[in-house]
């Protein structure tokens, strides 16, 4: 039976995960450097000690690991049992739940920040403008979301990934301009957005805001 493209992306990460990131980040290293940057843009407009959900937190290193370091209450949702049980050990002040964030269930005007770092690119397109609706509503009013997105349309899927035998790892996403119209579509207000140069390719980072009075 062929597996579904969460089994995939589950499975994946759980044989990958520690080829994915280390315990200890390389604080000299670009991706840390990098995750470092973009939450202290964060730390800079969000009231430090407020609430954080960290949509594809992986093993929490490094991003829910630098939103507890600024002070954050930091809530932490992935698909992979490994990549969360490496979080709630290497990121004691947070809390992680194991759950598909398409189907986990929040309060609404929960969070003031969410943020997701390369984990939308691993769900059905289709899949995707519903997550983006439900982020809006889980936001407090003037709430941002920060979060990695595609650069351009592509879907596929990868054997071998990071060079661990029998891993494989399934992508989905659409182009810059489309992620921005979904984003306006469902209420949020795009502050501004940036290409991350990544091998051939890239990803595109935003930063959005609802704007939905109390």
């Amino acid at each position: 039976m062929k597996k579904s493209p969460k089994d995939i992306v589950k499975e994946g990460y759980d044989k990958v995960s520690y080829a994915y990131r280390e315990d200890r980040p390389d604080e000299s290293g670009d991706t840390y450097l990098r995750y470092k940057e973009w939450i202290d843009t964060l730390a800079g407009l969000a009231s430090r000690g407020g609430y954080v959900l960290d949509l594809g937190c992986g093993c929490g290193v490094p991003s829910s690991l630098l939103l507890a370091g600024q002070g954050y209450q930091v809530l932490g949702i992935d698909l992979s049992p490994v990549q969360i049980e490496r979080a709630k050990e290497l990121v004691p002040q947070g809390t992680f739940l194991c759950e598909d964030m398409c189907k986990v269930s929040f309060e609404d005007n929960l969070f003031d920040v969410v943020v997701s770092f390369y984990a939308l690119i691993h769900i059905p397109l289709e899949e995707q403008p519903a997550l983006l609706t439900s982020v809006f509503k889980w936001l407090k009013p003037g709430g941002y979301f920060l979060f990695t997105a595609g650069h351009t349309a592509w879907t596929g899927e990868e054997q071998d990934w990071l060079h661990v035998e029998g891993a494989h790892m399934y992508w989905s996403h659409t182009d810059r301009s489309t992620y921005l119209s979904w984003l306006t579509d469902t209420g949020f207000t795009v502050l501004w957005d940036r290409f991350i140069p990544e091998g051939k390719g890239g990803h595109t980072l935003i930063l959005a805001r609802n704007e939905v009075s109390a």
